[in-house]
């Protein structure tokens, strides 16, 4: 039996396994948590985050676990805790060819995978992954893969992605869209950057993406937003929509062989076709109402239980070295 479709999203929260203090307070304030076994977790505190992740539950169905990659020695200890919970959503990072078998549950049921494709492997192997019954979504890490690919920094000295970054995001994007799966852009790592988050998070929802990670509760309120259309995008979506209608209808009564073009219309100045309508119809698939997120201070002074960056650390090196995907 395959995984149920990923349906969770816009704002995704990580939060370290190993804090479990931090896991009902991060769940609360984004759309899921991603409990991170990985590269939040410091190599010495490992066990500690198993037993905390076994021993802590939450909602399983808003909770996705973020294990270590598939060869590594902590991969099969957090399988075992794993086995012991109830989480069945897993996020398998560094993803590429050397993933063969599903992840089995207890039951015998594979975990549902979202493959993190965050090498040059990873990339190259998007397809394959995305086509696997048991992989339910795409996501995309741009340190990782700029670090496969023995470079030095994945954004410019604008900020912006560079070139192969944004090859990478668009490869993953490809992949899971042509197999019918989601996916779910990086994190943004400068913590105050709110406006190149927000630009970020635009460009996502615009291009195709169901959701963004989040590395602090302060960026889960402007992913939200960057994910729900404007009331004009909404208007706009709803005329293209009601006239589309409205010409199907009125061309229900003519003969076949009338000479109107079913297939092509104006609204506002603008020619609509079929994939206007799509686009359309997609706006209004995000306008669904989300509940707002919980206000959040600036990040230097985010504390304990908060799923952000740990107590007493200073913010840049802990996401340096303990926080989410890059």
């Amino acid at each position: 039996m395959n995984p149920a479709p990923f349906t969770l999203g816009p704002a995704l929260l990580f939060c370290p396994a190993d804090r479990p203090d931090r896991y009902a307070k991060a769940l609360d304030r984004a759309d899921a948590v991603i409990l991170d076994l990985e590269d939040a977790v410091a190599p010495g505190r490992k066990d500690d985050a198993r037993a905390a992740l076994v021993r802590t539950p939450l909602d399983p169905d808003r909770v996705v676990v973020r294990v270590n990659a598939v060869g590594t020695p902590e991969h099969d200890a957090d399988l075992a805790a794993l086995a012991r919970t109830p989480y069945r959503t897993v996020m398998l990072p560094k993803a590429d060819g050397r993933f063969v078998g599903p992840l089995l549950a207890p039951d015998g049921r594979p975990y549902a995978v979202v493959a993190l494709c965050e090498t040059a492997a990873g990339v190259l192997a998007a397809p394959a992954l995305a086509a696997r019954p048991d992989v339910v979504a795409l996501a995309w890490g741009a340190e990782d893969l700029v670090a496969s690919l023995h470079g030095t920094s994945s954004r410019d000295a604008a900020g912006g992605y560079r070139d192969v970054a944004r090859h990478a995001r668009s490869a993953v994007l490809l992949a899971a869209g042509a197999a019918g799966k989601p996916a779910i852009d990086a994190v943004h790592l400068e913590l105050d950057d709110l406006a190149g988050l927000r630009a970020e998070a635009q460009d996502a929802a615009a291009s195709g993406f169901v959701a963004s990670m989040c590395v602090h509760p302060s960026h889960v309120a402007v992913v939200r937003a960057a994910f729900a259309p404007s009331e004009a995008e909404v208007e706009r979506a709803r005329e293209v929509l009601a006239a589309a209608a409205g010409r199907a209808e009125a061309l229900a009564g003519l003969p076949v062989d009338g000479g109107a073009d079913p297939g092509v219309l104006t609204v506002g100045g603008q020619m609509v076709d079929a994939p206007l309508l799509r686009h359309a119809e997609a706006v209004l698939r995000r306008a669904a109402p989300a509940e707002p997120a919980e206000p959040a201070g600036p990040a230097e002074q985010s504390g304990p239980g908060d799923g952000g960056t740990p107590e007493g650390a200073a913010v840049g090196r802990t996401v340096e070295e303990n926080g989410g995907r890059r």
